[in-house]
């Protein structure tokens, strides 16, 4: 792994807001949760807060090998590792916002609220820059869009 390749990974996860955590069920199925990405700063972790009792729970308690995605018009990451439910009410302090109170009741001392720890294993990125009008002005003129992709071993 490449420095800059992990300081372009980092650099591109402080830019979104929401994740699909995909976890495995009982009967082998993939299913992916929509959560919010707690933490701007990537050391390998991203944090979620999550109701203890949510399928996504659940599933890490009992199956622990996870996968991140993240995307948006021009961005994509993957990233795989594995989760852990975390009883930490410091760090639940810490992580918590307004936003999250339309989730729990009770605040960080609602007991239905936990913490999921994603610890990142390997990641895959892609880029396009410029987005959407790019692409669509190069499939139009017949242009290869120049995009990166990179693969990182954390």
């Amino acid at each position: 792994m490449s420095e800059n390749a992990h300081e372009e990974l980092a650099g591109l996860i402080k830019k979104f807001r929401f994740a699909m955590v995909t976890t495995v069920e009982t009967d082998g199925k993939l299913v992916a949760h929509p959560l919010t990405v707690q933490e701007a700063e990537f050391d390998g972790d991203l944090w979620f807060i999550v109701g203890t009792g949510t399928s996504a729970a659940v599933n890490v308690a009992r199956e622990p090998r996870v996968n991140v995605s993240l995307s948006s018009d021009d961005t994509w990451v993957s990233l795989s590792g594995t989760a852990t439910m975390v009883d930490d009410h410091a760090k639940l302090d810490q992580l918590w916002s307004p936003a999250v109170d339309a989730w729990f009741e009770g605040g960080p001392e609602d007991p239905a609220a936990g913490l999921l720890r994603f610890h990142a294993d390997s990641a895959e990125y892609w880029t396009a820059p410029g987005g959407k009008i790019v692409r669509a002005v190069a499939a139009l003129t017949g242009h290869r869009v120049e995009g990166e992709n990179e693969t990182v071993e954390l």
